[in-house]
């Protein structure tokens, strides 16, 4: 800890504050951001918190098959997810199989545009395309018995045609999932009378108004299986209290214990970790310089001038001056207007209920967290990494997901940074221990922090509304 803000590290009573007041002792973000050089946008310099109440979350939502099924019929069939980026189905006939628990979709580029299909033959229910990922067709064609559809889902043939006098085309279109389309991202949604994504999606499309995902192409796409249900792998990415724990070698140039957690309407939160400082658990912060060699995690044979602080100066604005120019050399874009804030700092929006986005340069990332099969405790935890365009540059074709097992390390994935790699090693081997603890455990549910988890808390309440459940 710093040793000038001695904190407790047994709870007790805090005098004159109410539940969700307390803070971590020492600066905050919108403190650190303060002296930046390029000041960051004013979305950046907003809070939003509130109090969500202290009772446990119960363990039954990660371990119950009849909860499970419930979500499967009462919130992601009414909620707006992304299936795939544009990039994945570039031209006319390219599709996308997307596969959500038991259920399988087909997006595909058609002539008048992007369409969503049931991914089921109207004849005898076969999946038109047994595999997940990118394809490209002509047509859709069943592969059991041949029926097949144009790519605007209208039926084209029936073998032995004779035998179906009762099959009329009007009736025998394919059946189509809501498609609309967001910073180059394609959603879908199962509920015809779900709202537009727009009003879904709250304060992300004005957030992200300049951060221009759709000017963005997909660099790297990886995945992991996890014995742990969706929710648990979602969570873990929710928060920074587990980094002094799991993530020590972060400390030195991270704040942890003072991210910023913000909270939006029902579908959307935040949280904001300013880099280049020391956390506040650390008993000597370090200096200037020292912080700006941390964040080169040890590599020092990148240090040259442009990585020196100079009087007047902080690591952050250095270390964002050098990633303006080296990125903006290696991806061939203009990043002189960039803030500090964006070029450094983990800024990391949820959107209910599994997509989490990073709208920053040097860290990328979108991550989709979604069950597999009927299993309570199966997931598939996805990373992408969306890289600036050049302009005038077309999109690259989306390059295939590499799936990496359960006991393989991030970095066998090829482009992937190996200190990034080891950081998401750390952070996916709890998942099974904690999933296995749920059923250990006597105690029947989570006890939650009232600021630093309190994402965890505000998806758990929205998840209750789509359950007919207040948590």
């Amino acid at each position: 800890m710093n040793s000038r803000t001695p904190m407790p590290l047994i709870p007790g009573d805090y005098a004159g504050l109410r539940p969700g007041e307390a803070r971590c002792p020492g600066p905050g973000v919108q403190d650190i951001i303060a002296s930046d050089a390029l000041p960051a946008p004013d979305v950046l310099r907003q809070t939003r918190y509130e109090f969500l109440g202290e009772q446990d979350i119960p363990y039954a939502r990660y371990t119950s098959p009849e909860i499970f099924n419930a979500e499967m019929e009462q919130m992601w069939s009414r909620v707006w997810q992304w299936a795939c980026r544009l990039e994945h189905i570039p031209e006319i006939g390219d599709y996308y199989v997307y596969e959500l628990g038991t259920r399988s979709f087909l997006i595909v580029n058609t002539p008048s545009g992007i369409k969503g299909y049931y991914n089921a033959c109207l004849h005898r229910g076969t999946r038109l395309r047994s595999e997940a990922g990118m394809g490209s067709a002509r047509e859709l064609r069943c592969p059991y018995h041949g029926w097949t559809w144009t790519l605007e889902g209208e039926i084209a043939r029936v073998p032995c045609a004779w035998d179906f006098p009762h099959v009329k085309p009007e009736d025998y279109r394919l059946p189509e999932v809501r498609v609309e389309l967001w910073g180059g991202f394609v959603f879908i949604n199962m509920d015809e009378d779900a709202p537009p994504l727009s009003d879904y999606m709250d304060v992300l499309p004005e957030h992200f108004r300049n951060w221009g995902l759709g000017r963005r192409f997909t660099e790297l796409h990886m995945a992991k299986e996890l014995a742990c249900n969706w929710k648990t792998a979602l969570e873990a990415f929710l928060e920074s209290y587990h980094v002094v724990e799991t993530h020590p070698q972060l400390l030195q140039g991270t704040g942890d214990a003072n991210v910023q957690y913000d909270l939006y309407g029902d579908h959307v939160t935040r949280f904001y970790a300013a880099s280049g400082v020391s956390s506040p658990h650390l008993e000597e912060p370090l200096g200037e310089q020292e912080l700006v060699d941390a964040m080169l995690v040890g590599d020092r044979s990148v240090l040259t001038d442009e990585l020196t602080v100079q009087p007047g100066e902080t690591a952050r604005i250095v270390m964002a001056r050098f990633l303006r120019k080296s990125l903006g050399e290696r991806y061939r874009v203009d990043l002189s207007e960039v803030s500090d804030a964006e070029m450094i700092d983990t800024i990391e929006y949820h959107l209910f209920p599994n997509m989490v986005l990073f709208p920053g340069v040097s860290l990328p990332m979108v991550y989709r967290f979604r069950p597999l099969g009927d299993r309570v405790d199966r997931c598939l935890f996805e990373i992408l990494f969306l890289r600036p365009l050049a302009e005038g540059e077309p999109r690259p074709d989306a390059p295939e997901m590499h799936l990496v097992s359960e006991e393989e390390s991030y970095a066998v994935v090829p482009g992937m940074d190996p200190y990034l790699a080891n950081v998401y090693d750390q952070d996916t081997a709890n998942l099974r221990a904690q999933q296995q603890g749920f059923h250990a455990s006597k105690k029947p549910g989570e006890t939650l922090g009232n600021y630093q988890e309190a994402r965890i808390r505000h998806f758990h309440r929205t998840l209750g509304r789509y359950l007919g459940k207040e948590t």
